[in-house]
């Protein structure tokens, strides 16, 4: 009796734990710094690519512990939240606090193992994503510029942690990933725009699933390619990009920016899924071109 409860429970609690830090999203975080950091490094340390991926997993994870204390009301008023450990009274608040501070701790100290600014950039987003962004979701669609932020801040991470600069080459990691994140979100909105209003967030530029909203995101999506293929002209400093490179960079921005075309002319929750998923095959791939560009350059 007690190995089937054990059987039962074990994955009960892993699973919850994967939800309290988002694992996923806290993996694709992990994956911006290391390609960040190999961008920037000149001979990959082992050492310090496994203290990034670490201390980038419990700051992510911290912070979406952090959110999911402050929003467990209104992640129980949503089909999509409600079965998370909290609103579902499999964790408490305590034990949730305990995870998310835990995290912050462990995530700054190792981050600061690497260097000063590295930690300092990771308490910078914790705080931007859960004192600011967390509180504005409720209250005007600016929540998303301040989520971006902090949502940027990975990619640009991993080039401080190799190089204890911050300058035109992270800046231009930072712009790319801040950029990108707008027709990202938005198409999430889009998607979940009745789920999104049970719960009171404002995550769409109008408020509403209308032209307007498809226009910014087209917008936005024109400013990522733009952005990406700026290494390719020389004055990023050591943030290089082959002509090669450039151009699949590009085609892969185009990729993108075809499906929010789609979703201005079909306006349907279907082409604002199938823009998100779109959305996420361009960073990884983005990221990928850029460092294999240097590394066979």
């Amino acid at each position: 009796m007690s190995r089937s409860k054990t059987t039962i429970e074990n994955p009960s609690l892993i699973s919850d734990f994967k939800e309290i830090t988002k694992m996923r999203l806290a993996l694709s975080v992990v994956f911006s710094s290391l390609a960040g950091y190999l961008l920037g490094v000149e001979t990959v340390d082992f050492k310090t690519l496994t203290l990034l991926a670490f201390g980038g997993y419990f700051m992510v994870g911290a912070s979406n512990a952090f959110n999911q204390i402050i929003e467990r009301d209104l992640d129980a008023l949503m089909h999509r939240t409600r079965n998370r450990p909290i609103p579902a009274g499999r964790m408490s608040v305590n034990t949730a606090f305990a995870i998310a501070t835990i995290f912050t701790v462990l995530g700054i100290a190792i981050l600061y193992s690497i260097n000063k600014q590295t930690a300092m950039f990771g308490a910078i987003s914790i705080f931007l994503y859960t004192c600011v962004y967390t509180p504005l979701k409720t209250k005007t669609p600016i929540s998303v510029f301040v989520g971006a932020i902090p949502g940027a801040i990975p990619f640009m991470l991993g080039w401080v942690a190799a190089t204890n600069d911050f300058g035109i080459e992270p800046g231009t990691l930072f712009a790319l990933q801040f950029f990108w994140q707008f027709p990202h979100f938005w198409a999430i909105g889009w998607f979940l725009y009745d789920d999104y209003k049970r719960g009171g967030f404002f995550m769409l530029p109008t408020g509403k699933q209308d032209r307007g909203t498809a226009v910014q995101t087209i917008m936005y999506c024109i400013w990522t390619i733009l952005i990406s293929i700026v290494p390719v002209f020389g004055f990023t400093g050591r943030l290089q990009l082959s002509i090669v490179g450039a151009v699949i960079v590009f085609i892969l921005g185009l990729g993108m920016l075809y499906y929010a075309i789609q979703l201005f002319k079909k306006m349907t929750e279907q082409s604002a899924k199938q823009l998100m998923l779109a959305s996420v095959a361009y960073i990884t791939l983005v990221q990928i071109v850029y460092v294999v560009d240097k590394f066979i350059s």
